[in-house]
């Protein structure tokens, strides 16, 4: 019997809009008035999302950050896992000599020290989730969009490292070279023993303290529940949701998913474009 069911953001239970589809939100609420926990587990931070839940109308506990920051549903703050300011001033260091854009999120919010180069990130996502998007719409999408975001902009990363109140739990590194940049950066950063080095996508590096992340998160999340791993239904489609699809007894693929996630889901679902995982949900309701 499922008891807790999470879900990745991007890729999944978003779709081409970047938004909670109402099947999707129907099959939640439908799950949730039968006594299931619905869990968003996410790259995003809590400010990114908090919105499209509430926009879809439903409510819930979130694992953000990939498990850096996790919030009850009333957002309270119940585990926090952040990067130490040592260890933040040398990723910040080593990314600024690769050149590469990159931005920080931690707990006063997301920060870019680069606003063009923020837009042209989320006009490049949108283009490859709506590929009919032309880049031009696409980066004024963008820039409406951002507007309504929480996005802080900074002249200096080294100001947040400084702040003695400001803690950094993620830092995201870009690149539309995708595998071929950001492969060899990737290697670097995972000598760090006390980092874990994941992606949301071909373009972009999560970079997280070790104990940030998603599986062990909503392992904890279950264990507060006394919930068996095995009651736990977890559906994503990137490298950042293995850790979760791994630990829990009932995984689901996106149709859209890496290679990598489908050979390690025990199930597949329809793409993010096709409300997989409100199909996903009714699945093992009508199971259980």
């Amino acid at each position: 019997m499922i008891q807790i069911i999470a879900s990745d953001m991007d890729g999944t239970l978003l779709n081409d809009h970047m938004v909670i589809s109402e099947k999707n939100a129907a099959a939640i609420k439908k799950a949730q008035a039968a006594g299931v926990k619905f869990v968003v587990s996410t790259g995003r931070g809590y400010t990114e999302i908090k919105p499209l839940v509430k926009d879809a109308g439903f409510n819930c506990p979130m694992i953000t950050l990939n498990g850096a920051q996790v919030f009850d549903e009333s957002g309270k703050l119940i585990t926090a896992a952040p990067i130490h300011d040592q260890l933040s001033t040398k990723i910040i260091r080593f990314l600024k000599q690769q050149n590469l854009y990159f931005e920080i999120v931690a707990s006063k919010g997301i920060f870019s020290d680069n606003k063009a180069k923020r837009i042209e990130n989320f006009a490049e996502l949108l283009t490859r989730v709506s590929p009919e998007t032309p880049y031009k719409l696409a980066v004024s999408m963008a820039a409406a969009r951002l507007e309504l975001m929480n996005i802080n902009y900074i002249d200096d990363y080294a100001k947040l490292v400084e702040d003695p109140h400001t803690r950094i739990f993620k830092i995201v590194a870009f690149s539309n070279e995708g595998h071929q940049v950001l492969d060899p950066i990737k290697k670097e950063l995972e000598k760090f023993d006390a980092l874990i080095i994941t992606s949301s996508s071909s373009s972009n590096i999560e970079i997280n303290h070790v104990n940030a992340q998603k599986g062990a998160a909503l392992q904890a999340y279950a264990d507060s529940l006394n919930v068996p791993m095995d009651n736990v239904m977890a559906i994503g489609d990137n490298n950042n949701d293995l850790s979760m699809l791994k630990l829990a007894g009932v995984s689901y693929a996106m149709g859209n998913a890496i290679t990598e996630v489908k050979k390690v889901a025990k199930r597949l679902t329809t793409s993010n474009t096709e409300d997989g995982v409100g199909h996903a949900i009714e699945e093992v309701l009508k199971e259980d």
